[in-house]
């Protein structure tokens, strides 16, 4: 089948399953196009929750898969791709967590949303890369904290609220690439252009320290995906030099058509987001693969971390 053909097809599925599409926005670009919902990963399960689809079809990753069986356990999860993995959520087990724990027994424990079921399963609190820090400041000072898994989020926590943290050494190996890049050669390649960071990048805490030290780093807006989405509309700026995955600039573009969007590093690409295809997507509704289902006992538990999360922000 062509791409046309292949988009009747999976419309008509959806309706006859009575399915919803989600795309986070690192799908590829005609993945993006078919979806009813483009977000991050918390977003769209929400999203999801609220329809009356039956079935879910999430073009993600495999926890943001797990994230939706945990808030709508009565709805049917389909990821496209299986092996549709994420390096920053496998960078801690929850045996690893449990002993890490164990060496802090009196510690709060928030892990940002990029974890698996059982590494949730063991936290106190959830949070997303939007609210990390109302999730941090909510805990009393006199409690140790132990944040895992992105170090890059943490540190960048760390600095807003001054807190000292124990983080977990994980990180994005996408969003970890762009820390090897000098952002002032950036900004004299595009003299005009705002900066926008996403917080899981190494550049971000060293952007937020030549803000404070040097004056060289002005223009950096640091959000998370959502947040550079609403900057980008609302923003003045005509071009933007953009810090994160690269499969948010073909929403960006399209929702701002009169405005130029720059990589900062061309080669920030996951290669397990971009597994999902239209194929993929098609035959999930088709053949009704591949399920992910978070047991009852698991899903409870690590639901508790998401519903403290929501109370606080």
């Amino acid at each position: 089948m062509n791409t046309q053909e292949l988009v009747a097809e999976i419309k008509q599925l959806k309706t006859e399953r009575n399915a919803v599409i989600l795309a986070h926005n690192y799908q590829v670009p005609e993945v993006q196009d078919i979806a009813d919902y483009i977000g991050d990963s918390l977003g769209l399960s929400h999203q999801a929750a609220e329809t009356e689809a039956e079935v879910i079809v999430f073009c993600g990753v495999h926890f943001m898969a797990e994230t939706a069986s945990i808030i709508s356990p009565d709805k049917k999860v389909l990821i496209p791709d299986l092996d549709a993995g994420c390096s920053l959520a496998d960078s801690i087990t929850a045996e690893q967590l449990r002993e890490w724990k164990a060496d802090h027994p009196d510690a709060v424990v928030v892990t940002y949303i990029n974890t698996t079921a059982a590494v949730k399963a063991e936290c106190d609190y959830c949070c997303t890369s939007s609210n990390a820090v109302d999730i941090v400041e909510s805990i009393p000072e006199e409690n140790e904290i132990l944040f895992l898994p992105d170090k890059f989020l943490g540190s960048y926590v760390e600095m807003v609220t001054g807190r000292e943290l124990n983080i977990w050494d994980g990180a994005c190996h996408v969003h970890e690439k762009i820390g090897e890049l000098n952002l002032g050669e950036k900004q004299k390649e595009y003299p005009d252009a705002e900066v926008l960071i996403h917080p899981e990048c190494g550049c971000s805490t060293s952007c937020m320290m030549k803000s404070a030290m040097y004056f060289d780093c002005e223009d950096g807006h640091i959000h998370s995906t959502s947040g550079m989405l609403n900057r980008a509309s609302e923003s003045k700026a005509e071009e933007f030099v953009v810090a994160t995955e690269t499969g948010i600039l073909h929403r960006m573009k399209k929702e701002n058509p009169g405005k130029k969007f720059y990589p900062a590093n061309e080669n920030a690409v996951c290669e397990y987001m971009k597994m999902i295809t239209l194929e993929k997507l098609y035959e999930a509704l088709k053949y009704d693969q591949f399920e992910v289902k978070v047991p009852d006992e698991l899903a409870e538990r690590a639901h508790l971390p998401i519903e403290r999360m929501l109370s606080v922000a």
